[in-house]
């Protein structure tokens, strides 16, 4: 499958499902204090690194965005889906959402104070992984933290439906986090810290802090 062939079908399939998706992620956060306390630290580090503009890259509806803001970040959205962007522009007019993909960040380099990505790394198959994190570097001032949170396991499924049973096609990649920290070091970040969240569930999940060096 090609770049442009996977990119299209997690359009397709969160377009699809981004009002219903909305509905019952809503309240994730109120609802998880390590969801919380994960943004806390990375709103922490941020402010350490001396504040500026972040961005939450793969920001679905928008609430992990708005919460950043609560928390006095200045932080923006972008996602792929033009469906989830019409979804958070709708429910947060004052904050700004764009649709863009991580594989190609339309972003300048070292603009942005922090970047986020919570389960959007899902969907990105391996090989575009150094991609990714070469422009998650890239647009990272020095200094500046990356977030991650993503699914643990060590499989790889296609999804063909989802929130609500809608139809999908994408495929989701559960990964260890020592694999991804050592991806991110390949590509010239520094792991402060791994969070294992839920480790007795049926996925568990992970967060990895990490930072661009000085």
């Amino acid at each position: 499958m090609t770049t442009d062939d996977w990119l299209a079908n997690t359009r397709t399939s969160y377009d699809t499902v981004a009002v219903s998706y909305t509905d019952q992620l809503r309240d994730a956060i109120a609802g998880d204090p390590h969801l919380r306390a994960a943004l806390a630290v990375f709103a922490d580090r941020v402010r350490a690194a001396g504040g500026g503009p972040v961005a939450d890259v793969g920001c679905g509806p928008g609430h992990v965005t708005v919460y950043l803001h609560g928390l006095g970040v200045d932080a923006f959205g972008i996602d792929l889906s033009p469906g989830m962007i019409d979804v958070a522009r709708r429910d947060y007019p004052d904050v700004q959402f764009e649709v863009g993909s991580m594989t190609d960040l339309h972003l300048s380099d070292a603009s942005m104070a922090g970047l986020l990505a919570w389960w959007s790394l899902i969907h990105i198959p391996d090989d575009e992984v150094p991609t990714v994190f070469a422009h998650f570097r890239r647009v990272l001032r020095p200094g500046g933290p990356l977030q991650l949170g993503f699914h643990v396991g060590d499989t790889s499924r296609l999804k063909t439906e989802g929130y609500g049973g809608h139809p999908m096609t994408v495929y989701v990649h559960h990964r260890q986090p020592d694999k991804v920290a050592s991806w991110l070091r390949d590509a010239g970040f520094e792991i402060e810290a791994q969070w294992l969240c839920d480790p007795d569930g049926q996925v568990p999940q992970a967060f990895l802090f990490a930072r661009r060096p000085s």
